[in-house]
């Protein structure tokens, strides 16, 4: 019975992964981080080594499956795509219709969560202190940058596979936002509408060699310099906050595939000043609730791992 509740955990916090990477601004390795998985999945993807390949060629489909931890993998993988496939056209809706409460929401989720990771450093030293600061003024800044255009090939779709997938396993850095920055996000989200196959695929190759390479080295990372990358880690997920903050003032906007207006360049305000810039409604009191209910979540899910993983 414990085998079928830790299965459906782990398929939930896939679920929560997909969803974070649908939205330009969150990252699903913040989730992972969060949710107590993050080490364990780098060593899983990382173990799709040459050792993997060779048992394959042998046919001893068993082993390879132990090797690569494959039942973990595959839970995950199977949340991460049902929340894809299934709450994009979600996520996209509150993102038009609900702005201030749904980011309210994921600063509350990132700010809390990258306290308590941080807890996770014994002792702290000045190299972790500037760690922490370099990670949060590099996600600021690349989270500051202006979408750019981009070739319409289908190699550009490759590359921006590769590196967004490289963000997404990062704690604060969106592979949804980097995908935006490279002039992709709209391309790659209708081709999760329309089942696009061809485009799809051509993404999912990218992805799979990207991760195969950068797992490698955050895995490395954590586990020869724990404490700076934890740090640094934290500072990508509170520098990130630059771009899902609340109140934003759009000064210019820009065409979309599909002919409708989006905003293109964006700049932060503070809610009191919202409604003079903007002539809307702050949500003020909507987006406590919002934050306090990120807050609320992230708790909630550190508490119920706390007891399972005790049991």
């Amino acid at each position: 019975m414990s085998g079928i509740k830790n299965s459906v955990l782990l398929f939930l916090k896939g679920m929560s992964m997909g969803a974070a990477d649908i939205v330009p601004g969150v990252s699903g390795g913040s989730i992972a981080l969060i949710t107590g998985i993050y080490e364990k999945l780098l060593d899983s993807i990382k173990s799709v080594d040459k050792t993997a390949l060779q048992l394959l060629l042998k046919g001893k489909f068993t082993e390879v499956w132990k090797h690569v931890n494959g039942g973990f993998l595959l839970i995950l993988l199977a949340g991460i795509l049902t929340s894809i496939f299934t709450l994009s056209k979600v996520i996209t809706f509150l993102m038009d219709e609900y702005p201030i409460p749904l980011w309210s929401f994921f600063c509350g989720l990132i700010i809390i969560s990258a306290i308590i990771i941080l807890r996770d450093i014994q002792q702290w030293t000045i190299g972790s202190i500037a760690a922490l600061l370099i990670g949060t003024v590099v996600a600021y800044l690349i989270t500051g940058l202006p979408p750019t255009s981009t070739p319409d090939a289908t190699w550009f779709v490759f590359i921006a596979g590769a590196i967004a997938i490289c963000a997404m396993i990062l704690p604060g850095i969106s592979g949804s936002f980097l995908l935006l920055i490279l002039g992709q996000y709209e391309r790659v989200l209708s081709a999760v509408s329309s089942k696009d196959v061809l485009t799809l695929a051509v993404f999912a190759t990218g992805c799979v060699v990207g991760l195969l390479s950068f797992s490698r080295l955050i895995s490395w990372l954590l586990k020869n310099f724990h404490a700076l990358t934890i740090a640094l880690l934290s500072g990508f997920m509170l520098g990130s906050i630059n771009k899902i903050w609340p109140w934003k003032e759009v000064i210019s906007y820009r065409m979309s595939s599909s002919g409708v207006q989006k905003p293109f360049l964006t700049e932060n305000i503070l809610p009191q000043n919202y409604l003079a810039v903007t002539g809307e409604e702050s949500l003020f009191l909507y987006a406590i609730v919002a934050f306090s209910s990120g807050i609320i979540l992230v708790l909630g899910i550190e508490r119920a791992a706390y007891y399972i993983n005790r049991k």
